[in-house]
């Protein structure tokens, strides 16, 4: 509670309280004032003994009549019953400025708002009932409560077995927060009842909103009862993805390939490095589990389908197979054709030749490149270079689109958009240069991939076309420098330096 709000609360209490107050003071003046008209109009007097008779005409005294008999004990009574209220109001209302003051300074923090309500009804209501008994033998002593309490014994029996489901989920609510087992906002699993965020905890039951937006209501008392998962909020959970692979498979590479693109998904923690190991040897492969810790848990399904979709990806950039079942008597070869993900040389050489980069580049030795290079599949949203990494090959768009990206501020901002045909990271594969920028699939991209042992050869037998190479990566960068508008001074083109630097890095003379 603000410190505003319990301090209103406190005024308006107080307040009160002083108004009971001042009424039950003024009570006994009214009380006497309509004792003595009563006494006056009937001609009664009190007597010395505290009995009331009633004065004859003759001066004699006789018996008070039923009238007015009546209407004295209407008068007392109502005088006591309204004793009894303002005493009540002034009982409740001290206790609720005593909880309000303990209870709201004491467990200020949320995870203890539903234990603090619970406890400030259940303290109230036992402090009234004492109050009421209390007060109400000072306004009626010769009434015994011992009756009474027989009664309510056996009141309270019927009343309790006829609210067994109430009360079970009222102490069970009442345990629950106590041992804060869970808190709005972490996700559980109860059993097969379903799962999803916890959004209320009351007295009565936990209110769980699922992943398909539906709500959830369980009662305290069944819930008591169940075996519960609970994945804290702010808390690192891990989960765990499994695939497969042939045997053949190398599980170095497997274990390198799987760790890379998981640590590169959304929603994963950097903090924790994802563990990839053999959990089985079965009859068709290899079995695999990924553990990862997720830093939003709510969003679990979405990041494992990622994981999974980056894995297959993953599989067919670096020629890792699935298991398939090995039950069959016939199998056919599956041909080239039928790969969505294996290019023929012709298509790669004619790709190459159009880069001008390699426009100086023979025929012969295009297609010595297009017979040596990789293609390489990416998911949309996969990196698939990051910025300072020291990579050593270039990219040839062939397939789909990418998005240049660097950081600014903390935000990510695209700086160019590439498609087909367009290529990156020549640089890195001419002079090992890293990276400048972050390079991401904008959709599912294929991408022929150059590396520096394919061109070396080439430049070894030719070393003038280093020399050409240098001046069109040169007359690039001035391109890029003029529509970017930035500062001569900061990449100022110079062709003898990046000459130096292909040479340096080829080993040529």
């Amino acid at each position: 509670m603000a410190p505003s709000e319990l301090r209103r609360k406190l005024v308006f209490l107080f307040t009160i309280i002083g108004i009971v107050t001042l009424i039950l003071i003024i009570l006994p003046f009214i009380e006497g004032w309509l004792l003595q008209n009563i006494y006056s109009q009937f001609n009664l007097q009190v007597q010395p003994d505290d009995s009331i008779v009633k004065v004859l005409p003759n001066g004699k005294y006789g018996p008070p009549g039923q009238l007015s008999q009546t209407l004295l004990g209407l008068l007392v009574n109502l005088i006591k019953i309204i004793k009894i209220i303002l005493l009540l109001a002034i009982v409740i209302a001290c206790v609720r400025v005593v909880v309000n003051l303990i209870f709201g300074t004491a467990l200020r923090n949320s995870a203890q708002n539903e234990i603090a309500s619970l406890l400030k009804t259940i303290v109230s209501v036992i402090i009234y009932i004492v109050a009421f008994f209390i007060i109400f033998q000072t306004q009626y002593p010769n009434i015994p409560l011992a009756p009474l309490f027989t009664g309510s014994t056996i009141l309270g029996i019927v009343v309790g077995l006829a609210l067994q489901d109430t009360l079970g989920n009222l102490f069970s609510g009442v345990a629950i927060q106590a041992d804060q087992s869970f808190q709005v906002g972490d996700t559980v699993i109860i059993g097969d009842r379903g799962f999803g965020e916890v959004e209320s905890v009351s007295w009565r039951g936990v209110k769980i909103r699922t992943y398909q937006n539906k709500l959830l209501v369980i009662s305290n008392s069944v819930i008591g009862k169940e075996i519960i998962e609970i994945a804290p909020r702010d808390n690192l959970n891990a989960r765990i993805v499994r695939f497969n692979t042939i045997y053949s498979n190398s599980p170095a590479k497997v274990i390198q390939t799987v760790r890379e693109v998981v640590r590169q998904v959304e929603n994963v923690s950097p903090k924790r490095r994802p563990k990839v190991r053999i959990w089985n040897l079965g009859d068709n492969g290899i079995d695999w589990e990924v553990k990862y810790w997720v830093m939003d848990y709510r969003r679990f399904n979405d990041t494992d389908a990622r994981i999974r979709e980056r894995i297959w990806y993953a599989f067919q950039r670096e020629g890792l197979d699935f298991a398939y079942p090995t039950r069959t008597i016939y199998t056919a070869n599956q041909t080239d054709e039928a790969d969505g993900f294996v290019e023929t040389a012709d298509e790669i050489c004619e790709r190459i030749i159009n880069v001008s980069i390699f426009a100086p580049l023979s025929t012969e030795e295009t297609q010595k490149i297009a017979r040596n290079c990789r293609v390489r599949v990416f998911a949309q949203e996969e990196p698939i270079i990051r910025k300072g990494q020291k990579g050593q090959s270039m990219f040839i768009i062939h397939r789909g689109s990418v998005n240049v990206q660097i950081e600014e501020g903390g935000e990510v901002k695209t700086i160019n958009h590439l498609s087909v045909g367009d290529f990156f990271g020549e640089m890195s594969l001419f002079t090992g240069e890293p990276r400048t920028a972050d390079v991401v699939a904008d959709a599912e991209t294929k991408v022929i991939e150059i590396q520096p042992n394919i061109l070396k050869p080439i430049l070894e037998e030719n070393p003038e076309l280093a020399r050409i190479i240098s001046e069109i990566i040169e007359e690039r960068r001035e391109l890029l420098v003029e529509e970017d508008d930035e500062e001569g001074s900061a990449a100022d083109p110079d062709s003898k330096s990046v000459l130096r630097s292909i040479r340096s890095f080829f080993g040529l003379k």
